[in-house]
This record gives C-alpha cells, structure tokens and sequence, in this order.
C-alpha cells in the first residue's frame, strides 16, 4: 500500500528545460574589451587592402608635390623654388600638427580601453576602432610630414637623411632624429594589429606599451623642432595633461583589487523523490 499518496489539490511541479546554449546571451563584448583587451580577438578596423592603398597613395602624394607640381604648374615656381620657398614648410608643418593629434587621439582611445572608461563613451568595440584609426591616419600623415621636406631647398634634406634616424645634420639633428625614431614606432605600433595572431598576445602587448616612448618623442621633435611651439602651445599643454591624467588613472585601476564575482546558486529540484 502507497504510504505517500500525492495531493491532488495542487499540481504536480513540472521540470523546465535547460536553457539551450544558442540561446543564452554572449558575454558583452564591450565589457571584455575594457576589463581586458589583449585578450579579445578583434579583426583590424581598417583592412589591409586599404591601409596600403593609404600609406602608399600618402607617399606618392608627396613625391608629386616634390616632383611634379613645380612643372605642372609654374605659376607655383615663386613659392616652392623661390630664394625663400614657404610652401613646402606650411605643408610639412600642417601634416605633423595632424599627425601629432591623432597620434594623442590614439594615446587617448588605448587609455579609455584599458582603464575602462570606454564603457561610458564610446563603447569598447568603437574605442578599439578609434584607437586604431587615429594610429594609423597618425602613422599617414607622419609619413607625409617627412617626405614632403624633400621639396623645402632651406631644409636641403635627402631621401636617406630624412629616412634614416639621425641621418640630418643640419637643422636641430637631435630632435629630428628623434621625431624620425618615433615614426618607426608608430608604424611598428600600426601594422601590429594585422599580426597579433602570429606575435601572440604579449608580444602585441608588449609592442603597445612602446606607445607612451612612441609620444613622448613626438612631443620632444614637436617643442624642439616646430618653429610654431608658442601658437601650439596649447594643443602641448592639453595633450600632456591628458594623458598623463590617463595614464596615473590607469595605474590605480590596475592596483585597485578585483572583486569576486558572486557564485551561482543551482535552482534547487522542486520535485521530491517519492517514497513507497
């Protein structure tokens, strides 16, 4: 005789299914860039197709400025090989201003990423995108900035002096040689992203970290090469704040302890095992 009769006042409690894993929401991709970015496999903004088609239409660009534009149009003569050429100067001043900002853009977005103030603006994935599109648009117009002084007869510079560091001895060599070491850099930095998968994830990190020695050698050719330092002054003044700001903020987050994540409590079996 059954000693454990059912009620049948209530229904008997039914077992829901598991939840199929398809349909479980993915973790946000977001919150894993900004807690951890070296370890989310994001594609590269730009694809390479594109960053090529950039940098060399940048630097035949320039060679056409250099090369053709004094014959093409000679109405320019007085101004690109005149006694006082100014022309080619205002061009190469005008780029490295550009790619000084967006190399900062740069600092700025990587900081955001890994200090975690991403998730409020603009998002990790639109941080990332950011970040490596202001470094890679940095690393065009640095290429610009260098290969259109090939047109300045003041300057008098070579295509190996302006490509090998230290190579210019005539204007300020130091701190050109300097601005020179740092666009290696930003394109060491630059073309990192299209082989992290082969690097590995510390390399890649390790490569980042050169981002800070890649700026603040910017910064040095800028103040110490720039013949507009007292206009720019500002522009220097806000971007070495800033990252400096960014940069201390990081530090804290990173010494700042984690907290554990609270454990998940199993639903407890509603139905009974009945007994006979």
């Amino acid at each position: 005789m059954n000693t454990n009769p059912i009620s049948t006042d209530q229904p008997t409690p039914q077992a829901q299914p598991p939840v199929p894993k398809a349909s479980r929401p993915a973790p946000r991709p977001d919150r894993q860039l900004t807690t951890n970015p070296e370890l989310v496999d994001l594609p590269p903004a730009m694809s390479i197709s594109a960053l090529l088609t950039l940098l060399i239409g940048t630097a035949l660009g320039a060679f056409a400025a250099v090369m053709v534009l004094p014959t093409w149009l000679p109405g320019l003569s007085a101004s690109l090989l005149g006694s006082e050429p100014k022309a080619y100067w205002y061009l190469s001043r005008s780029s490295a201003v550009a790619a000084y900002g967006l190399l900062w853009l740069s600092m700025v977005f990587g900081l955001l990423m890994t200090n975690r103030m991403a998730r409020l603006w603009p998002g990790g994935p639109g941080a990332f995108d950011l970040h490596q599109h202001t470094s890679l648009l940095g690393l065009a117009f640095a290429i610009f900035h260098a290969l259109i002084l090939l047109g300045d007869r003041y300057i008098s510079a070579t295509l190996a002096q302006v490509l090998i560091p230290f190579g210019y001895s005539g204007y300020e060599p130091l701190w050109v040689g300097l601005g020179q070491l740092s666009l290696y850099g930003m394109a060491i930095v630059g073309l990192s992203f299209y082989i992290k998968q082969w690097i590995g994830r510390t390399m890649w990190r390790v490569i980042h970290f050169i981002s800070f020695a890649i700026w603040l050698l910017s910064l040095l050719h800028a103040l110490f090469s720039g013949s507009d330092t007292a206009v720019l002054s500002g522009l220097y003044w806000a971007s070495g704040g800033s990252v400096l700001f960014l940069t201390i903020y990081r530090i804290l987050v990173a010494f700042q302890p984690t907290k554990p994540r609270p454990a998940r409590n199993s639903a407890p079996n509603d139905l009974s095992a009945a007994s006979s």
